[in-house]
């Protein structure tokens, strides 16, 4: 391989010119780039579920698009990583392979895989960090540990400047012949069937959208996120998830970009806890499956198999729950408030296995990131790291009215936009008169509850006991 030969960046989950190391390392290298992304669907057990590779494929048309501007373009290939990705090299003449790491524990060993088999063929691998703003074991306890309560690790993660500065993109790449090569169409990531048009509705997957995104929160949503965040009627978040999870946009820009703003210290520390549970993964790579509390593989799921199916649909008669199911399905993405009692009721309302609730939000979230979504439900499970105790309880009703969800109900679950405000929550309650003027028949028009609250809760805490009393 000629030292003045091409260098191949390989693309993964990040999707963008600004603030990518690798591809800034690639363009330094003062040889001719060419830009690849590989889809490998044998990415062991979390494949991308459906949201995901929708979001994936408009981003890449979005990344390519921005690489003609510099001179390039995306060539796509589809394979085991491990057998493509060689073939690709030697197509090419490639001396060197320069990418970022990816962070799920099959992905990583990949990797590792991979360049070894390059480095028995002479080729250099660069691997450089862009998903995070520091390495996932850059932090520890005094006695070398990783942290499992976030406190004591956000207050290190604080204690001395320690993001590095974000690179600026590169302004052009050497430009080379390109390889020919199947059509980004190739990938099939779009849908066989028609289910997506809400998400092309609400989102424009990109880095320039996500530029457009972060100026909206900046100019106003970000001062107040502290009292904002908790309302799914406000929009009081960011909706960058999705762009941060692809790599549209740098964790490191969006710290230096808010950091020492009014108010930003309350989303500072949300982008910390995505640091926090990438330790989490890195260290304990079985909790997607397994929980971190080794008593709770022994915990008694016993609930109906037939209350996964409502819940997934919204039809569970609980009107917070089905409102995020809803928005959930038609939009790809849920309120974290709303997130947070979906995956509650599921585990102890309807006791059935968080697992099954983290695989439903894989395929449904056009977020949906490994370590976030396997902390996150672990915490409400308390069966993780800083989880909250399993029997801390959810009352939809109450977190509904807490939250002044109405208008977000009257939005999902559209049958109950003429019902009152003080039966909203809990329609069931109304007389036969009260609902019959809202146009509501239950059972018919909204499902009555598939549980009772208050015997959900005893039958959840009862459950519990039995757990502890055999373990």
């Amino acid at each position: 391989m000629s030292e003045s030969g091409p260098v191949l960046m390989l693309f993964r989950q990040d999707l963008r010119l600004d603030d990518n190391p690798a591809l800034r390392a690639a363009a330094d290298s003062g040889r001719p780039v060419i830009c690849a992304f590989i889809l490998d669907d044998e990415e062991g057990p979390w494949a991308w579920g459906g949201a995901s590779r929708w979001w994936l494929h408009h981003s890449l048309a979005a990344l390519d698009g921005q690489l003609h501007l510099l001179g390039g373009r995306l060539v796509y290939r589809r394979g085991p990583l491990k057998d493509v990705l060689p073939q690709l090299v030697t197509e090419t003449g490639c001396g060197t392979v320069f990418w970022n790491t990816r962070l799920k524990p099959h992905a990583s060993a990949c990797d590792e895989e991979t360049a070894a088999l390059l480095g028995e063929r002479g080729i250099r691998v660069r691997t450089h960090l862009a998903a995070l703003m520091i390495e996932p074991d850059a932090l520890a306890t005094g006695q070398g540990k990783p942290y499992q309560v976030f406190t004591p690790y956000w207050k290190k993660f604080i204690a001395t400047p320690r993001v590095p500065r974000p690179l600026d993109a590169p302004t052009r790449l050497n430009p080379v012949p390109q390889p020919d090569g199947p059509p980004l169409e190739s990938l099939e990531l779009l849908p066989t069937i028609p289910w997506d048009g809400g998400l092309q509705e609400m989102w424009n997957p990109g880095a320039e959208a996500a530029k457009v995104l972060l100026q909206r929160f900046l100019k106003d949503p970000l001062e107040h996120y502290d009292e904002g965040r908790d309302r799914p009627a406000v929009d009081g978040t960011s909706r960058l998830s999705p762009h941060l999870h692809w790599g549209e946009i740098s964790p490191r820009r969006l710290w230096h970009v808010c950091h020492g703003r009014p108010g930003a210290e309350p989303w500072l520390r949300q982008l910390v806890w995505r640091e926090f549970a990438y330790q989490m993964l890195h260290h304990f790579p079985h909790t997607p499956d397994h929980p971190l509390r080794e008593e709770f593989a022994a915990f008694p799921w016993d609930g109906d198999p037939a209350w996964l199916s409502a819940w997934q649909k919204g039809e569970t008669g609980y009107p917070l729950v089905d409102a995020g199911m809803r928005q959930l399905w038609h939009t790809g993405w849920m309120h974290n408030r709303v997130r947070m009692v979906v995956a509650s009721f599921l585990i102890k309302h309807l006791l059935r296995p968080w697992q099954e609730g983290a695989r439903w939000f894989w395929d449904t979230l056009v977020d949906a990131d490994l370590a976030n979504n396997t902390f996150g439900w672990q915490w409400t499970a308390g069966c993780g790291a800083d989880a909250s105790p399993y029997f801390r309880i959810f009352n939809p009703i109450s977190q509904g009215r807490k939250f002044q969800a109405e208008e977000y109900i009257r939005q999902w679950v559209p049958q109950l936009r003429r019902v009152p405000d003080k039966l909203l929550h809990e329609p069931w309650t109304g007389s036969q008169a009260a609902l019959g003027q809202a146009g509501i028949r239950l059972g018919r028009d909204y499902p009555r509850p598939i549980v009772d609250h208050k015997e959900a809760r005893q039958r959840a805490l009862d459950s519990y006991r039995q757990m502890k009393a055999g373990s």
